[in-house]
């Protein structure tokens, strides 16, 4: 069965960038970007997703009066393109009702080993990696939970924390050696049926000869 996913994106779009990748190189079996919602018009993760011919769309927050409205907006253009798997592609909004309707079904990534950090911004994860001395970090892959937030575990990554890095060093190694691989791994696991929910846990099935 060939999954329709949406990415909700936000600022740079790197990891909208692997995830267009692993489309054009056929990675992700049984799968098919339908299409990249953001909250701006004018980003880069908006610009990568239309030099690569996906449907782009805006939803401006600006134009509802809370986040809960602009969040209902969102679920009822997911529900309009018939989306069956949303992506997390660094979108920076609350995801309000829409785990409500996807769950179970909203994939997104973190640049720590969840439950290492977990309260830190994303922006803020190397700083505080780096001030606290830690000698090895990673990424997680996460199905969302009914608030938006890193809810159970899919994948989990370590990068060696090495003394002369920087935050910006870091985490540029842990978005290329570990996030950006283990989105594109946690949504081809997806695709495939290979991914069950016993409790808060996520087992993987072997695959398939």
């Amino acid at each position: 069965m060939l999954i329709r996913a949406a990415a909700l994106v936000s600022g740079d779009g790197y990891k909208l960038q692997a995830v267009l990748d692993a489309v054009y190189f056929k990675e992700i079996p049984d799968f098919e970007l339908v299409a990249v919602i953001a909250p701006e018009k004018n980003n880069k993760a908006m610009k990568r997703a239309i030099s690569a011919g996906v449907p782009a769309f805006v939803v401006d927050p600006e134009l509802f009066p809370n986040m809960t409205s602009h969040s209902m907006a969102v679920a009822n253009k997911l529900r309009d393109m018939d989306i069956d798997l949303v992506i997390l592609a660094g979108y920076n909004l609350e995801l309000g009702v829409i785990p409500f309707q996807y769950r179970n079904r909203i994939i997104g990534t973190c640049p720590s080993l969840i439950p290492a950090f977990e309260e830190e911004p994303d922006d803020q994860v190397f700083h505080a990696v780096l001030e606290r001395g830690v000698k090895i970090t990673g990424a997680t892959a996460f199905f969302a939970d009914n608030d938006g937030r890193v809810g159970s575990i899919i994948l989990q990554r370590a990068v060696m924390v090495r003394p002369d890095d920087t935050p910006e060093t870091l985490r540029s190694r842990v978005m290329e050696e570990a996030e950006w691989k283990l989105l594109i791994e946690a949504l081809s696991l997806y695709c495939q049926g290979r991914l069950s929910h016993h409790g808060n846990r996520v087992l993987i099935a072997e695959e398939k000869k």
